[in-house]
């Protein structure tokens, strides 16, 4: 879980610093990223989205993604949503030592934010979206996401719902072993 969660602010050979617990979260996480950016039903979302917001496509997809997730999430999750989000946070507290200045200032932001949980909500999305567009290089049109969303629902959901059981069971079937040598059953 935390290897996941720092795997974007770690590059090159900096992950061979952390515990194999970790740079087995790293390595999962960007075998999702590589899945997730070659995956038909994801590329037709970013293709619907395209037109509203350019480059910035991929990530409102990924936003809007992590929304379908959160309001599905007891089909995926036996754990309730919040009490899985304050999980999450506590595994990352616990090792915050190990967080650069990044992941540190992202980690503040989701935690303060409960973005987890949050993304449940149109208005936790729109915060987030409205958030990366004034930092955004490039004008993003993101603080204007909420629209489409509500106009391309169905569409973007189906292709979500298409996409998210594959990601699973590709996940499962290439990492399953290795999460149990390093979590055994007690």
């Amino acid at each position: 879980m935390f290897g996941n969660f720092i795997a974007d602010s770690i590059k090159g050979k900096q992950s061979q610093q952390y515990p194999e617990s970790v740079q087995l979260g790293i390595r999962i996480h960007q075998f999702i990223d590589a899945f997730t950016d070659g995956h038909e039903q994801v590329l037709q979302s970013r293709r619907r989205l395209y037109p509203h917001f350019g480059k910035y496509a991929g990530v409102v997809q990924d936003i809007f993604y992590d929304h379908f997730l959160a309001l599905s999430w007891p089909s995926y999750h036996p754990m309730p949503l919040d009490e899985f989000a304050e999980r999450v946070y506590r595994v990352i507290e616990a090792q915050s030592e190990l967080l650069n200045e990044r992941s540190r200032r992202t980690f503040r932001h989701m935690s303060t934010h409960n973005w987890l949980l949050n993304y449940r909500e149109e208005q936790g999305i729109d915060r987030a979206l409205k958030g990366m567009a004034y930092r955004a290089s490039y004008p993003s049109n993101m603080e204007n996401a909420i629209p489409v969303l509500r106009t391309h629902f169905e569409e973007l959901q189906s292709d979500y719902s298409s996409f998210f059981p594959e990601l699973k069971r590709a996940v499962f079937e290439r990492y399953e072993s290795k999460v149990r040598q390093l979590n055994p059953p007690s």
